[in-house]
């Protein structure tokens, strides 16, 4: 089954644009998981949006609010939220290339597939996709997945692009308050000798496949022993569940790139600023 594309736009190098598409590299259902089951009566426990002092409330009663202050909120209303302009949802544009050594793995969010939306444009694709794996660098920029804005990493991918997020400076925790009870002290040279030795021993290509998620083998194993047993299983009538839940373009390459390095001036162009349309009294 093909995936549904996460996100469409441009991925502008310059003058370059070039239509595509994102789809997410993993797959949200392949690990093992639960349902939360009420023991009494057998049915799935479903969680309803509820108010203090009021109880459940209906999905269109609900906005989007943001707490200035302890208890505080300033309310904001989807149209006011889609009102703000950001080039970055429907535009990717390379701003900045950095040596993939560069950006500390801790910066790394979730990967995504690059694809051309359309044949026309494979042809730029192409050249951005081996000119990046040519100086070996990776391209920078923003786009808007989600519902918030994001930077952007992109790499050369076999025959494709990957795209991955990262978390912004202020996302991530100093290294610091928790290494600060460690001694400065260095190791000693024959352990560090043998330690070196047994990691050079182990040292081959990195292969995914060759690790397995035991857990969750492990619970499946005994998912499956518990089958056999009759105390174990439950049906539930799917109508009678079913009632508990809520209704719920590309330019002449060659010139454009040409052009593009004529007028580079070989510095990143200053953050956009966002704007949002006064709504109407």
């Amino acid at each position: 089954m093909v995936s549904r594309a996460m996100w469409k736009g441009q991925l502008r190098l310059s003058l370059v644009s070039i239509p595509v598409e994102v789809f997410s590299a993993t797959k949200a259902g392949a690990r093992f998981s639960f349902r939360q089951i009420h023991e009494p009566s057998g049915k799935p426990v479903h969680y309803d949006k509820v108010v203090e002092g009021i109880g459940p409330v209906d999905t269109d009663e609900i906005v989007k609010g943001y707490e200035y202050e302890s208890g505080k909120y300033v309310l904001l209303e989807p149209e006011e939220i889609d009102a703000v302009k950001l080039e970055t949802k429907k535009t990717l544009e390379l701003v900045q290339f950095v040596d993939a050594s560069e950006i500390s793995p801790i910066y790394y969010d979730k990967p995504y597939y690059v694809v051309p939306s359309d044949d026309l444009a494979e042809d730029a694709y192409r050249v951005v996709r081996d000119a990046l794996r040519k100086a070996g660098k990776v391209g920078l920029g923003q786009l808007t997945l989600r519902g918030r804005e994001y930077i952007a990493a992109i790499r050369p991918c076999g025959d494709g692009l990957l795209l991955e997020t990262l978390h912004y400076a202020d996302e991530l925790r100093k290294a610091d308050p928790m290494f600060h009870g460690l001694s400065g002290k260095t190791s000693d040279e024959e352990l560090l000798d043998v330690a070196t030795a047994l990691i050079d021993k182990k040292t081959s290509k990195f292969n995914a496949a060759n690790f397995k998620d035991n857990y969750s083998s492990a619970l499946k194993e005994l998912v499956q022993r518990k089958l056999k047993g009759k105390k174990t299983k439950i049906e539930v009538d799917e109508e009678d569940d079913d009632k508990g839940k809520r209704g719920d373009n590309v330019v002449d390459l060659m010139s454009a790139l040409k052009k593009s390095l004529e007028g580079s001036s070989g510095k990143s162009p200053a953050p956009k600023k966002t704007a949002a349309k006064k709504k109407s009294a």
